[in-house]
């Protein structure tokens, strides 16, 4: 059987690093399944143009409607490696620190945590206030990993796409996927 893993993409600012994170696994032995929410769709079409959407789609494996409360990944009985959320919004984030399944995506989120698989939020705001912290927080005591899109600069980045490509590259290593040479490391890419 394939390994699986779980792409979601929430209306958070960041679609070229759900791009990105899906074409770097693409490139995996794994079966990708992808959640895309309703307010993801309008900042993915800013964001990257009209073809956005179909980029992504292209990209994944399965791609499940946000309202698929009975798709395949909404059950614990689905073997999955993981899920990655990039970019995540308060707004999901905050519906899965309270197990709130009211879609598909903070759903399967809520699987992935019940079943100890891995959850790797790229958490996308700033400035944080307490409530924000706090979901984190909540989150991270159930297991997630929460991971804002911080820019790598020790790795050098020389340009946006080198950016965007460490995060990640980053993102996928949290969620238990190796990235391969995507992933500039300290000692032996860097040397001190």
């Amino acid at each position: 059987m394939r390994r699986r893993m779980i792409v979601g993409i929430t209306g958070a600012s960041g679609a070229v690093l759900a791009l990105e994170t899906l074409r770097q696994l693409a490139d995996k032995e794994l079966e990708t399944h992808l959640v895309i929410t309703a307010g993801a769709r309008i900042t993915i079409a800013h964001e990257l143009g009209t073809s956005g959407f179909d980029q992504m789609s292209a990209l994944a494996d399965q791609v499940h409607s946000p309202r698929n409360l009975a798709a395949p990944i909404a059950s614990g009985s689905f073997r999955t490696e993981g899920m990655i959320v990039v970019p995540c919004s308060m707004r999901s984030l905050a519906a899965m620190a309270h197990g709130l399944g009211d879609n598909l995506l903070t759903r399967a989120a809520d699987v992935v945590l019940k079943e100890k698989r891995r959850l790797v939020v790229a958490a996308r705001e700033a400035p944080l206030h307490e409530g924000h912290l706090t979901a984190m927080q909540l989150l991270a005591r159930m297991g997630a990993i929460i991971a804002p899109p911080v820019p790598p600069f020790h790795a050098r980045p020389a340009t946006i796409e080198d950016m965007i490509r460490e995060i990640a590259a980053r993102l996928i290593n949290w969620a238990g996927v190796d990235p391969g040479e995507a992933l500039t490391r300290w000692g032996e890419d860097i040397v001190g």
